[in-house]
């Protein structure tokens, strides 16, 4: 059976690559590796997701964000660069993704929290901004407790960020997140994929 990158321990054989994520006026110098998500570049989603929260966020952004799943840390990195006076924390249930993504930021001199985590089960407090490209693979009920783990963590005005392709089920995912947010909508599209900003009251 194929081993899947939201496995929490990969098994699968190192195989380390170098990529430049970037972000404003730099180009941060990341590494990834077998047994993750993405490992060969900054997949379209992730770029269309970084994109549209650049755009809602206003530039001075100090509260707290959460890459919630992320990987090497494409979202975080991004996130620790462009912000850096908020209080960012990365997530993942990859052990080796979450190792990486702390040493990418290391080795790009940004400051951010790293947490081993199943969902937010390990993640303390509440956030202003999540952000999520979701594990479609994992199935949609793991998707959806994703959500439903994140609307719970959200302080009042906040807002969760979720990128999906269209044809992986963008339009359910909308149609499930306005049950359960205040507000969702679709602020930005492109490649075939949907960004939706799900916010709370």
């Amino acid at each position: 059976m194929p081993e899947h990158y939201f496995t929490d321990d990969p098994s699968s054989a190192h195989e380390l690559r170098s990529l430049t994520l970037p972000c404003g006026d730099r180009l941060l110098d990341c590494q990834t590796d077998a047994g993750m998500f993405s490992r060969g570049r900054v997949d379209p989603g992730t770029a269309l997701l970084l994109e549209a929260i650049c755009k809602a966020m206003p530039a001075d952004f100090a509260g707290r964000a959460l890459d919630l799943g992320c990987g090497w840390g494409a979202v975080g990195l991004s996130l620790a660069c462009r912000y850096p006076n908020a209080e960012v924390v990365l997530c993942d249930v990859n052990r080796r993704a979450l190792a990486l993504a702390q040493q990418n930021l290391t080795r790009n001199g940004l400051r951010a929290q790293c947490i081993q985590s199943d969902g937010l089960a390990e993640v303390p407090g509440y956030f202003a901004l999540i952000a999520l490209n979701p594990p479609i693979r994992a199935g949609k009920p793991t998707v959806y407790r994703l959500f439903d783990e994140a609307r719970r963590r959200l302080e009042p005005g906040g807002a969760l960020f979720v990128v999906i392709r269209k044809q992986q089920g963008a339009p359910s995912a909308l149609t499930q997140l306005r049950e359960e947010f205040s507000a969702a909508e679709v602020v930005m599209r492109g490649g075939g994929y949907w960004v939706i900003k799900a916010s709370i009251q």
